[in-house]
């Protein structure tokens, strides 16, 4: 969040910084303009002082035109003063004798900047006001004009061309500008609206496995413990030769259907996005306790560690642990009891490898879906890795390799 805030306050400075040099640019550029015309146009005709003053104040409302927006008004004002001020001048007693009594351009393109600006950045009264002020100076200057005296359509076109003209692209310039931003603001919140949407229906889909969960799975995982724990209760009126085993297997059912019962809860809990108070998935961590588990279910584990054993991030966590948990379960059900279990760390993966002998009565077939070890492979696949299963040693044993990329290494 804070490097977002860092690189937006550095692009809202860029961006000023280049309105800034751009308004400089322009009013520069005005002031070259207006400065070479009036002097290529009255240098040697006109007064020396009425000349050199009037060049000053040409430079002067040029150089106001890189002011700030808020000014536009004042700006505005200005150049049509300026305008009035040099016709005026330039008309009066101080008219040159030789000359052919046109006025020379003095601020025509200040004042077509400046309408542009009045257009822009003004709105309301303040705008027309500006407007009216641009057109009247160039309408008074064009009218002193003894070549422009009396000629009503050149002062009108004077005034189009160096007030409404600018001041109708200013008025344009920005409610295209405004519509930009409404369209833009229109597909953010769409998109704000797509996301909630899609937001809302995956939380109603997560309540709805979640609910499934419920009542397809642990309604028959509890009904077995019960079962189970009954059964092993009743089991002093039965055989006593066989009552051992069968307490064993019995007392196996019910631990394993607890810690089902348990491992159900937790998952239902996070997808309900309600998880109780200290709850959390079950990591390696927990690999002694689905050890202890699984041996009372009749599966011995042996467990290896290659490399230094570190902390995992805690979604990766939680994935090795459920392979594993899906190794110790594959070789319960198709192994002949026992399975060795090495998990290997290195500086950029962890690798999980179960290698367990294969039950006589139970083959593997090729054309058998497996439905688990396609869910190891996801898992993997989640975390840029990768997962290798099928039968070693002549077929007797099955082993199964997943690797797991560590990520910031």
């Amino acid at each position: 969040m804070a490097n977002r805030r860092g690189i937006g306050g550095f692009l809202g400075r860029d961006a000023s910084g280049s309105l800034t040099r751009q308004s400089v640019m322009v009013a520069g550029f005005c002031v070259v303009s207006d400065v070479v015309t009036f002097c290529y146009e009255g240098t040697y005709l006109w007064p020396t002082a009425a000349f050199w003053c009037l060049l000053a104040g040409i430079v002067l409302v040029d150089a106001a035109l890189a002011s700030a927006a808020r000014h536009s008004g004042v700006v505005a004002l200005a150049q049509a003063v300026l305008a009035i001020t040099g016709a005026v001048v330039l008309a009066g007693p101080l008219a040159p004798s030789g000359g052919d009594g046109s006025l020379p351009d003095m601020n025509d393109s200040g004042m077509v900047v400046a309408a542009y600006r009045a257009g822009a950045w003004l709105h309301g009264r303040p705008a027309l006001l500006a407007l009216l002020a641009l057109a009247a100076g160039s309408t008074v200057a064009e009218m002193l004009d003894e070549n422009g005296l009396g000629a009503w359509h050149t002062s009108l076109l004077s005034a189009v061309d160096n007030a409404l003209l600018g001041w109708l692209v200013g008025r344009y310039t920005t409610a295209r500008g405004a519509h930009i931003a409404e369209v833009e603001q229109r597909a953010v919140r769409e998109r704000e609206r797509a996301q909630q949407a899609l937001t809302d229906a995956i939380a109603e889909e997560r309540s709805a496995i979640a609910r499934d969960l419920h009542d397809v799975i642990a309604h028959h995982v509890s009904a077995i413990g019960v079962h189970a724990g009954a059964a092993r209760l009743a089991l002093p009126s039965a055989s006593p030769a066989r009552t051992p085993r069968v307490a064993t297997a019995l007392a196996a059912v019910e631990t394993s259907s607890r810690a089902a019962l348990l491992d159900l809860r937790r998952l239902l809990d996070f997808l309900h996005d309600s998880p109780a108070e200290g709850a959390r998935q079950p990591g390696l961590d927990d690999l002694d306790e689905l050890v202890h588990v699984m041996a009372e279910a009749g599966l011995e584990t042996r467990i290896g560690v290659e490399g230094t054993r570190q902390k995992l991030e805690s979604s990766l966590d939680i994935a090795v642990y459920r392979v594993v948990q899906e190794m110790l379960t594959n070789a319960l059900r198709h192994g002949d009891g026992h399975v060795d279990l090495t998990l290997g760390y290195s500086a950029s993966s962890v690798t999980v490898t179960a290698v367990n002998p294969v039950a006589a009565s139970g083959p593997v077939l090729k054309e058998t879906p497996h439905r688990g070890l396609e869910g190891i492979s996801s898992r993997a696949g989640m975390f840029d890795g990768c997962a290798a299963y099928g039968p070693v040693r002549g077929g007797t044993h099955w082993k199964t390799t997943v690797t797991f990329t560590v990520e910031g290494t």
